[in-house]
């Protein structure tokens, strides 16, 4: 059994509704032209009949009214039969002698031979020929449709003005009406006719196949027109799921450059869109992990090789084993270890989603104690600290409640030293370190605490300015480690930050170095 793909259950699902759609179109076609084949035929046969109407408004106007054919139901068989001749009577005894009239001659009733020459020569005359002016109807040939077929004469009927039932077959729901017409061209009655029961002659027998015939012929022209049209729409519709499927297949494979096409702006363009979007994101996380990697393993090369550099010097006897051989390994064994310790508290921090102890702390005072620690390094390197801004906030009114942030003490102390190494390592002798601080009002929450750091130069390209929170990522060229440290602080503090619900961003400083910018949200009730 062959494989069913989504296209091909879209095909056959789509198919098999427009062969449902074509037979119940063709059963509704077939009973509807049964249906309205029976009022149709009825109206052709009843416009045949106009002579029959005239001889029942001339008999309205003889004698009156309706009456007398209400009265003598047979005189309706002798009036609806133009072959009889009227030879009949409704007063017929049961012997079944046609009466005579005056003259002697059988063939007009004695209520209507009332010595009106007028009205028996109307009644005596021929019926009018058709409107196409062909033969009377008792003049048509064999071959040519009767004039009154088995079923007519039961399907006959005679209402008067008021809808009643004079004589003949009531009228049938769908059934045709002619109306008749007095001498002052009033209303005076309708002729009725119910349409036949069923499909019985042949030539309505062959109206119905006729049309059947172009119905099924018609179905299946506009069936085959819709197959191909679903499935080319099911082609179309359906590629983008393919392609999709095929870009899964390939990232799950290793394959991060795969994309899929992009057609149109509706839900399956969206879906592409968001795929290649996602097949970006892991193309740069990977290059990131293996760039990440390959910092590391440079990182954990520089010690290795200085030190392997000096036991092979001491094992050739080139330099001997002394207190200073001794002591510039482990310079080496000290710089594995604060790299180790770095890279493991960066996948620590990056790992924290909530500071390890929840508690109301000092942010401030913190910073302060962090520069305070700093100071004589500091000043060492040449560079000169201004708290002015710093200071405006911490010597605050009394009254005014020192800012509260809830969080760890440890780590956010850890943020602080952390920014004011940076600040110490890569700003050069004679420049200017600047501590500001200030309460931002609240916004989308509680207020929040913001804390800047802005050092003179050297600066950091624009371009490099998003990269500087990266693991191992320092911004200058060369990999010389006498100012630059691991590349770890800034990671740190970053996810140390955003952990704690702040934001750390870098920019341009003033001054012509970096710019460090610390949001921390505030205690809305320090209590």
């Amino acid at each position: 059994m062959p494989h069913l793909t989504l296209h091909r259950k879209a095909f056959i699902a789509l198919a098999a509704l427009l062969v449902a759609l074509l037979l119940i179109f063709a059963g509704f076609s077939r009973l509807g032209l049964q249906r309205g084949l029976g009022p149709y035929v009825a109206e052709i046969e009843l416009a045949r009949m106009d002579w029959l109407a005239e001889r029942l408004q001339a008999h309205h106007t003889q004698t009156g009214g309706w009456e007398t054919l209400r009265n003598q139901p047979r005189l309706w068989g002798q009036l609806s039969h133009p072959g009889s001749g009227l030879r009949r009577s409704n007063t017929q005894g049961a012997e079944g002698t046609p009466p005579t009239d005056q003259s002697g001659s059988p063939g007009t009733p004695p209520e209507l031979a009332n010595g009106n020459p007028a009205a028996d020569r109307s009644m005596r005359q021929p019926p009018p020929p058709p409107p196409d002016g062909g033969p009377p109807p008792g003049e048509r040939g064999a071959g040519g449709p009767q004039r009154h077929p088995d079923d007519l004469f039961p399907r006959l009927g005679l209402v008067d003005a008021q809808q009643h039932l004079v004589a003949g077959t009531a009228p049938q729901p769908g059934g045709a009406r002619l109306a008749l017409t007095g001498a002052d061209g009033k209303t005076i009655g309708q002729l009725v006719l119910a349409p036949p029961q069923g499909v019985r002659s042949e030539a309505d027998q062959a109206f119905l196949a006729q049309h059947l015939g172009f119905v099924a012929w018609t179905g299946l022209a506009g069936l085959a027109l819709a197959l191909l049209l679903s499935g080319w729409l099911a082609g179309r519709w359906l590629a983008p799921v393919e392609a999709l499927a095929t870009g899964a297949r390939g990232i799950a494979q290793g394959h991060l450059h795969t994309r899929v096409p992009v057609h149109g702006n509706d839900e399956l363009a969206q879906l592409a869109r968001t795929f290649n979007t996602m097949a970006e994101q892991l193309s740069s996380i990977e290059a990131s992990r293996r760039q990440w990697l390959g910092d590391v393993a440079h990182e954990l090369r520089t010690p290795l090789a200085a030190m392997r550099a000096e036991i092979e010097a001491v094992q050739d006897g080139i330099r001997p084993f002394d207190d200073k051989t001794a002591l510039r390994l482990h310079r080496q064994v000290m710089r594995l270890i604060q790299l180790v310790g770095d890279l493991r508290a960066s996948l620590d921090a990056a790992g924290t989603s909530a500071p390890s102890a929840q508690v109301p702390v000092h942010p401030l005072s913190l910073l302060n104690e962090a520069l305070a620690s700093m100071r004589p390094r500091l000043a060492q390197a040449g560079i000169d600290v201004d708290t002015t801004g710093l200071d405006a906030l911490t010597t605050q009114v009394p009254a005014q409640p020192a800012p509260l942030v809830r969080g760890d003490a440890q780590q956010l102390h850890q943020v602080f030293l952390n920014l004011l190494e940076n600040s110490l390592r890569y700003t050069d002798a004679g420049g200017l370190l600047r501590l500001s601080a200030r309460l931002l009002p609240p916004a989308d929450g509680a207020a929040q605490l913001q804390v800047q750091l802005d050092d003179s130069a050297p600066g950091v390209p624009a371009h490099e300015l998003p990269r500087i929170f990266d693991r191992l990522y320092r911004a200058e060229t060369s990999r010389n480690r006498d100012h630059g440290g691991s590349g770890l602080g800034l990671a740190i503090c970053r996810a140390i930050v955003l952990a704690h619900g702040g934001t750390l961003t870098a920019d341009t400083s003033p001054l012509g170095g970096l710019r460090i910018t610390l949001q921390l949200p505030l205690l809305d009730n320090p209590s």
